[in-house]
């Protein structure tokens, strides 16, 4: 079993930024590829960036590619996403995901997940 926690949300103007983390403990984090997603309300969860075990792999959504950047420190368990030239679409809550066998976009693939933190952008 792996516990995932994400913080970090919180409100912002478009163009600000924000940096999301998720800690996990369980396990050992080192082993395990990671996922950011994020949800808005009325729309299914939605693949923003995966990273794998080692960090060495990283894949984006089109959406995000170039604004976000997502990052791992396996000495502190935990994941980060840095996100910045926000806008409105970026508003969702945010979910932070753990899988083996390689990094995804996939989220049915995932088989640990935080409880989410929400991401608000607006003026």
């Amino acid at each position: 079993q792996v516990l995932l926690v994400e913080s970090g949300g919180g409100l912002v103007q478009p163009g600000g930024s924000l940096k999301l983390s998720c800690t996990a403990s369980g396990r050992t984090f080192s082993n395990y590829d990671m996922g950011w997603f994020r949800q808005a309300p009325g729309q299914e969860r939605r693949f923003v960036a995966t990273i794998s075990a080692s960090g060495d792999n990283r894949y984006y959504a089109d959406s995000v590619q170039g604004r976000f950047t997502i990052s791992r420190d396996n000495a502190k368990n935990t994941v980060y996403l840095q996100m910045n030239s926000l806008n409105t679409e970026d508003t969702a809550a945010y979910y932070c995901a753990a899988r083996t066998f390689g990094p995804s976009a996939v989220a049915r693939l995932y088989a640990y997940w935080g409880q989410g933190t929400q991401v608000t952008v607006s003026s």
